[in-house]
């Protein structure tokens, strides 16, 4: 009974709370959200997490290998890549990152959603390519994170 108590906190415990990560500040994050189109020849990331599920739990984001940050609950990263080819956008998770590959076409934005799911022993996590209108929504609510700290 005691251990049933116990395993019921800890999962409890992933579920509430709430992770930090350095933020943009306020300017920087409101010019990410006007949406602008990237720079000729790219396109654009917007990688956000806007569930509290897990909000204990900081996860690290990398886009074809490079280090973009650590999400936390209510964040978004915006970045630019090489338009008019494939990228790999991975996510930390219990054992092993996953990936999603994205085909980018150039002056186009994209929007890959991070959701927290519960695992064996932690909560694991994943990606999804979600459409522009559900994409901007879930963004214009969020703030953004700074780039560059992951844990790995």
């Amino acid at each position: 009974m005691l251990k049933k108590l116990a395993l019921a906190a800890f999962a409890s415990s992933l579920l509430i709370g709430c992770a930090s990560v350095p933020m943009e500040d306020k300017q920087a994050s409101a010019e990410a959200k006007r949406f602008a189109a990237p720079a000729p020849g790219n396109a654009g990331l917007y990688i956000y997490r806007n569930s509290g599920v897990g909000g204990s739990l900081k996860k690290d984001i990398w886009v074809d290998d490079k280090c973009i940050g650590e999400s936390a609950p209510k964040v978004f990263f915006y970045e630019q890549v090489k338009g008019d080819m494939e990228h790999k956008i991975s996510t930390e998770s219990e054992f092993s990152p996953n990936d999603l590959l994205v085909k980018t076409e150039s002056g186009k934005n994209y929007f890959i959603k991070q959701y927290i799911k519960m695992g064996a022993f932690v909560g694991g996590a994943n990606l999804k390519l979600v459409d522009e209108k559900e994409g901007k929504e879930d963004v214009a609510k969020l703030e953004m994170a700074r780039k560059g700290n992951c844990s790995k």
